[in-house]
């Protein structure tokens, strides 16, 4: 019973994140709508699950839903930062930095969300992983202390992450 749940449900959550996009891409929610994501929802991964040999083990949902809350506000929050920097100050005043950080997260999704998180957020941007994926490159459009960026990132988000896929 178990192994037959596995193959309709390779990855639940992407099955269930698949059919609410579908459905509110729509914008028109029906049961027929809601019916056909489903259905979207179970193809597609199974279609497309010979391609995701490590899936990741446990998630937190709780915790990622916490997590993804705290992006949302963030996002808010840098926003307005980022408008506050560039209507008051000039280019000259602005430091940009490059700034390295150290990854504990050895998870590709895990790595993942981290990297889209600090894109998302404006202000900052993830330019590269290390080859080994110890590090990730971040720009940040305005760092002062390129350190407490990266101690920022660490504690405020990896440390999440590293909760989320524990």
């Amino acid at each position: 019973m178990m192994g037959a749940l596995r193959w309709l449900l390779p990855h639940p959550f992407l099955t269930l994140l698949l059919a609410v996009v579908w459905t509110l891409l729509q914008n028109n929610i029906s049961a027929g709508m809601v019916v056909f994501g489903l259905i979207l929802g179970i193809v597609i991964p199974i279609g497309t699950a010979q391609w995701w040999p490590d899936r990741p083990g446990k998630i937190r949902v709780l915790r990622m839903l916490t997590y993804c809350l705290l992006v949302m506000w963030d996002i808010l929050v840098a926003n307005v930062q980022v408008a506050w920097i560039v209507l008051t100050k000039s280019n000259a005043a602005m430091r940009p930095a490059w700034v390295v950080v150290p990854l504990d997260l050895r998870e590709p999704e895990a790595i993942t969300i981290l990297a889209g998180t600090i894109t998302l957020t404006p202000g900052t941007v993830s330019a590269d992983l290390s080859d080994e994926g110890h590090s990730l490159l971040v720009h940040a459009l305005d760092a002062p202390d390129p350190d407490a960026v990266r101690d920022e990132i660490k504690h405020r988000y990896e440390r999440r992450l590293k909760e989320i896929f524990a």
